[in-house]
């Protein structure tokens, strides 16, 4: 149930995502989610609620429930950031009520101008990496990276990425980022690992590939959910996998995918779902096109 990153530290397989959840139910959430047997949590500080993860997480380790190891603890640096990444770092730690990260990601490759210089994901990168040498942070890595920026920054890293957190699902498998990160020991996680359902339609209008026919077969034969036969897949694709729910049957439902396994066949089937289809669109209210 874990895999073990280019740095040498171990990450549980699949956690829970955090965002959009509202803060007066992340506390329960949390909770709820170590006693179903949770142990990564992926956060960020443009979710603005790592303060009440926070609390969760001083909750639960108080109580007894867990203790720090036994939690991998991920959150990311915003892109207005990029020029002060130790301050943000720590800020992020503050709120965490944390010693150290787990994971630090660059949430996306848009560092915003700071005074009158604009920031290089080369010079972001360097500073990440100063957060290793200090102790704050077990492991860096990066989110929403392409092929091509993948390729910089292994080029210029001291300290190589150990993840790459992006979209992927069987509507939008980017088989060809995902081998190469996996080629150069990159692990992949899956931010989107079920297309965004209800919340990508909600924000940017698209559609999930929940609603297929062919996961829906696949869950009848295999009496489970579409959603865990996503998950799944992602899974024995070697990705790793951080579903976001809000509703405790979501939370044990999307948990419950250790239990059966997807034949070759049918992932192969699931492979000739891919529709290069995108559901995560943040950019649109940032007037760019970061995938352009």
């Amino acid at each position: 149930m874990a895999t073990t990153l280019n740095s040498g530290f171990t990450m549980p397989i699949i956690g829970l995502g955090v965002w959009r959840m509202e803060s007066q139910q992340v506390k329960d959430l949390i909770l709820n989610a170590i006693k179903i047997g949770y142990r990564h949590f992926d956060c960020a500080a443009k979710y603005k609620n790592e303060e009440e993860v926070g609390e969760a997480l001083k909750e639960a380790f108080n109580s007894g429930l867990v203790k720090r190891e036994d939690l991998f603890i991920t959150t990311k640096l915003w892109n207005s950031d990029h020029g002060h990444v130790v301050e943000a770092c720590k800020d992020s730690l503050r709120k965490l009520q944390l010693d150290y990260l787990d994971l630090y990601l660059v949430h996306f490759p848009v560092p915003t101008r700071h005074t009158d210089t604009t920031i290089s994901l080369e010079t972001t990168w360097r500073a990440m990496e100063d957060l290793v040498s200090m102790g704050l942070v077990r492991s860096i890595g990066i989110s929403n990276y392409g092929v091509i920026m993948v390729r910089d920054c292994l080029a210029y890293s001291k300290i190589k990425p150990a993840v790459n957190q992006i979209e992927t699902h069987p509507y939008f498998q980017r088989d060809s980022l995902v081998k190469f990160c996996q080629k150069h020991g990159v692990c992949v996680t899956a931010h989107t690992p079920l297309g965004g359902a209800a919340a990508n339609t909600e924000l940017f209008g698209t559609v999930s590939c929940l609603d297929d026919q062919l996961l829906k077969g696949l869950a009848g034969k295999y009496k489970k959910t579409a959603a865990q036969i996503a998950l799944r897949w992602g899974i024995q694709r070697k990705t790793v996998v951080i579903p976001k729910s809000s509703k405790w049957e979501r939370l044990k439902e999307n948990f419950q995918v250790f239990d059966f396994e997807l034949s070759k066949e049918d992932m192969e089937l699931i492979g000739n779902m891919d529709k290069k289809y995108r559901t995560n669109q943040p950019a649109k209210f940032w007037g760019i096109d970061i995938y352009g």
